[in-house]
C-alpha cells in the first residue's frame, strides 16, 4: 500500500511540473513569445532584431555590435566568459547562448530558465537558424519571410554566376599583423567558404575538410591562389584593411603577380546572420572585378 502511494503521489508531481511547464508555455504564447530575451550570440542577435524581436532584447554579448540599437544594452559576456550572475539577475524567460555551453546551460536548467542553443556550421544553417528562432520567440511569419528572402537572393547569385569562370580563391580571416605569419584561411567546410562558392568562386582549400586552416606561406606558394580576399571585422585587431603590401613577398603566385589581393572590411564577413546577402554580394563583385583584369 504504501509503495502504491508513492507510485501515486509520484505520477501527481510529474503530472503537476507538466502542467506548469505547460501553463507557463501557454503564458509566453499568449503574450507573443519570451519577453526578456537575452542573446549572447553575435549572429542570433542581429536575427532577433531582424525579425521584429529587438524590442523584447534585454541584454547581449560581449561582441554584438548590431543593430546599433544593441550598443545601448547591458553586456553579460561571450563564449568562453559569461556572465552568470548577471544573466540570472535580469531575469530572463529565454537565453540565447552557444550549443558548447553545457555550464551556463546545467545553471539555467537549476533555475527553470529556457534557453535556445545555437550552433556554427555552413551557409544553410543560417536560414534554418532564422525559422527556428523565429518560431521559438512568436515571430514566426516575420522569420520565414526573411529566410524564404535571404533563400532567395542566394539562389539568384548561384544562378549569375553558375557559368562564369571561378578563380582559385584564398579567403583570409586573420594573419599577424604586418606579416603573413598565421594566416587564419577558410577550408572546406563552414559558412565562408560557402559564401565564396557561392559567389562564383573556387576555394583552394576546399579539399580540407575544417571550417578554418591555419596556413604558412609554404602552404600558400604550394596552393597558388589566382585570387586572393581577406575580410575584416571592423572591430578586429588582424592586420589594418589597407595593409596588403606582406602578400607582395610572395610575387610568384598569380594572385600577386597579376594584382588580385583584395580588402573587405565588415562584420557581415564574420558574423553567419541575415546580412549574408550582403557579403556574398560584395564577394561576387569582388570576383568579378579579378575576372575584368
Amino acid at each position: 500500500m504504501a509503495a502504491f502511494q508513492t507510485r501515486h503521489l509520484s505520477r501527481r508531481r510529474l503530472f503537476a511540473a507538466a502542467a506548469s511547464v505547460l501553463a507557463a508555455a501557454a503564458c509566453l504564447g499568449a503574450a507573443g513569445g519570451p519577453q526578456r530575451i537575452i542573446s549572447i550570440v553575435p549572429s542570433t542577435t542581429e536575427i532577433l532584431f531582424a525579425i521584429g524581436a529587438g524590442p523584447r532584447v534585454v541584454a547581449v554579448g560581449s561582441y554584438d555590435h548590431y543593430p546599433p540599437a544593441v550598443e545601448a544594452l547591458p553586456r553579460v559576456g561571450a563564449l568562453l566568459d559569461p556572465n552568470t550572475e548577471r544573466i540570472l539577475s535580469l531575469k530572463p524567460d529565454l537565453v540565447v547562448l552557444y550549443g558548447t555551453q553545457t555550464d551556463l546551460i546545467t545553471t539555467l536548467g537549476r533555475a527553470r530558465i529556457p534557453f535556445f542553443g545555437y550552433e556554427h556550421k555552413g551557409l544553410a544553417d543560417i536560414t534554418q537558424t532564422i525559422r527556428a528562432l523565429g518560431a521559438r520567440v512568436g515571430s514566426a511569419p516575420e522569420a520565414t519571410a526573411l529566410a524564404d528572402s535571404i533563400d532567395k537572393q542566394l539562389a539568384d547569385t548561384r544562378a549569375r554566376t553558375a557559368n562564369l569562370p571561378h578563380p582559385r580563391t584564398l579567403l583570409v580571416f586573420g594573419r599577424e599583423p604586418g606579416s603573413l605569419r598565421n594566416i587564419d584561411a577558410s577550408g572546406g567546410t563552414g559558412f565562408l567558404h560557402d559564401m565564396l562558392v557561392t559567389a562564383g568562386g573556387t576555394d583552394i582549400l576546399a579539399d580540407i575538410r575544417r571550417q578554418s586552416v591555419n596556413m604558412s606561406t609554404e602552404m600558400v606558394l604550394t596552393r597558388a591562389p589566382e585570387v586572393i580576399i581577406e575580410v575584416h571585422s571592423p572591430a578586429g585587431g588582424f592586420a589594418a584593411a589597407s595593409d596588403l603590401t606582406p602578400w607582395n613577398a610572395l610575387s610568384s603566385i598569380p594572385a600577386v603577380k597579376n594584382h588580385h589581393v583584395y580588402s573587405l572590411t565588415g562584420d557581415e564577413f564574420v558574423v553567419p546572420g541575415p546580412r549574408v546577402v550582403a557579403a556574398v554580394a560584395a564577394l561576387e563583385h569582388t570576383l568579378r572585378a579579378a575576372r575584368a583584369k
